[in-house]
């Protein structure tokens, strides 16, 4: 919710502005499992790794990004203090070793993004319990000493499994630790719910989930494989959502799922894997449901690509929406990468620009920060032009409609603006200048705390919003100090 602050500046009043604040998700995930962002490699000093995160939040806002999904779990294990999970071995080079110093990254990067304007979601994997990249044994902590058969081998991974109670349960309290004990804005899954399948002899290897499987067969159960694997997934989708809302109604879920429902759903569209009958997961059923905040397929195929359309895949996905819920799809902004990919900074744009255009969708998250940083193919001088102007992420008027605190005083002095508020739930502000053009957003950051606002010093006015759910509420009045 947003309350209005109009004050005067330089001696010169004005009438209460009627703003109107720009909305539009831009995001990029930051994936820590085999060091692909950040950390950029194992055990660094934590001097360094705070080098690392500031470069990274900085660049965010030089493009113009709004939100960072960062990566704290990319195999039952944390990139941040939890009694539930090991520490990450993509941080220390030994599973289960603290960073030095007392250091939290998680703390750290929601700390570091806030103070910037910028959003800060928790990217979590559900199900996955150890990546190949990972070249150190797991703790004794780990979950695979702990549940056993229910983190059965797959391939050259270690798998959590989906319909397990003990896993449910497990990965439930992963997720609402977070929730309860740190200020994200977010929490956030991507498309791996039972893994992509491997093959062996040109033949699909099952899962190997017999155990709980037979249990469930004893137990009277009706449902094929296949119902009974996807229900495992939905039950935790819905809980997971549920949880959140029942301990912080403003965190927002999102969920990342593959691209493509399923092969010729809609009827043009061509796949190798099918989502539904072969990672269990019925995406399609969760956006329907309104089990998660927003939603953010996959699109990660070129325009001009047929058989897998972005353009498409977005109409789809935005039909499929009777909820309202956000649609925020992925672009793959890696593929800019000269080596890998060479798509150019056009394809990226006008990706940008569909989605502008398209009906129900708000915004997009790239994959991922490295190809920004690295100005892959021009890609983050691209962005910079495409997101001209600051924006707030979009409001989400489903998580509740309140009315919005005050604000109880404002002080503007050398350039910095402070904007204090009695509503203790306040996130962010967003700060206007008056010019003779009329009214811009120079900057977003938090209550309470100075921002840098240069603009300020010229300019004829000076208003600010404050958001406390992400929601956009009446107007409110008051005079600076």
């Amino acid at each position: 919710m947003l309350s209005l602050l109009a004050c005067t500046t330089m001696g010169i009043s004005f009438q209460q502005p009627t703003l109107i604040a720009p909305q539009e998700f831009r995001g990029a995930w930051v994936a820590t499992v085999a060091n692909i962002d950040c950390p950029t490699e194992p055990c660094l000093p934590v001097e360094t790794l705070m080098d690392e995160m500031n470069a990274i939040l900085n660049k965010a806002v030089e493009v113009g990004l709004n939100a960072i999904v960062f990566q704290v779990r990319p195999g039952a294990d944390a990139m941040y203090k939890s009694d539930l999970e090991p520490w990450s071995w993509y941080l220390t080079e030994e599973q289960g070793k603290a960073p030095a110093e007392g250091w939290d990254p998680l703390e750290a990067w929601v700390e570091g993004a806030h103070k910037r304007g910028l959003e800060l979601h928790a990217w979590l994997n559900p199900y996955r319990a150890l990546h190949p990249a990972q070249k150190g044994p797991v703790a004794d902590s780990h979950i695979s000493h702990k549940l056993g058969e229910a983190v059965p081998a797959y391939g050259d991974y270690l798998w959590m499994d989906p319909s397990s109670k003990e896993v449910q349960d497990h990965s439930f309290a992963v997720f609402m630790d977070i929730v309860e004990r740190y200020d994200v804005d977010g929490l956030h899954i991507d498309d791996y719910f039972y893994p992509y399948p491997i093959t062996k002899n040109k033949e699909k290897v099952d899962f190997p989930d017999d155990p709980s499987w037979n249990r469930y067969r004893a137990s009277g159960g009706k449902l094929s494989k296949g119902d009974w694997r996807r229900d495992g997934v939905n039950k935790f989708i819905q809980r997971v959502y549920a949880g959140m809302k029942e301990r912080k109604p403003w965190v927002q879920f999102g969920i990342s799922p593959f691209g493509i429902y399923r092969p010729g759903v809609p009827p043009t569209i061509q796949a190798g894997i099918d989502q539904y009958d072969e990672l269990y997961a019925d995406a399609r059923l969760w956006l329907r449901e309104g089990w998660c905040d927003y939603f953010t397929p996959q699109l990660y195929w070129p325009i001009e690509q047929t058989p897998q359309s972005f353009p498409v895949l977005l109409e789809y996905w935005a039909s499929e929406n009777p909820k309202g819920r956000h649609l925020w799809p992925g672009q793959f902004t890696s593929r800019m990468n000269p080596d890998s990919g060479n798509w150019e900074a056009k394809e990226l744009i006008a990706q940008i620009e569909l989605v502008r255009d398209q009906q129900g969708a708000e915004g997009t998250i790239h994959f991922s920060m490295k190809a920004i940083m690295n100005n892959w193919n021009g890609c983050a001088y691209a962005l910079r032009q495409a997101y001209k102007g600051l924006a707030l992420t979009p409001s989400s008027a489903w998580l509740g409609s309140e009315a919005p605190g005050r604000i109880s005083k404002a002080t503007v002095a050398d350039g910095w603006v402070t904007i204090e508020t009695d509503d203790q739930t306040a996130r962010f502000v967003a700060i206007y200048a008056e010019t003779d053009t009329g009214w811009q957003l120079v900057r977003v950051g938090q209550p309470h705390r100075p921002i840098l606002a240069p603009e300020l010093q010229n300019s004829r006015g000076m208003a600010a919003l404050v958001s406390r759910t992400s929601l956009l509420g009446p107007a409110a009045p008051i005079s600076a100090e």
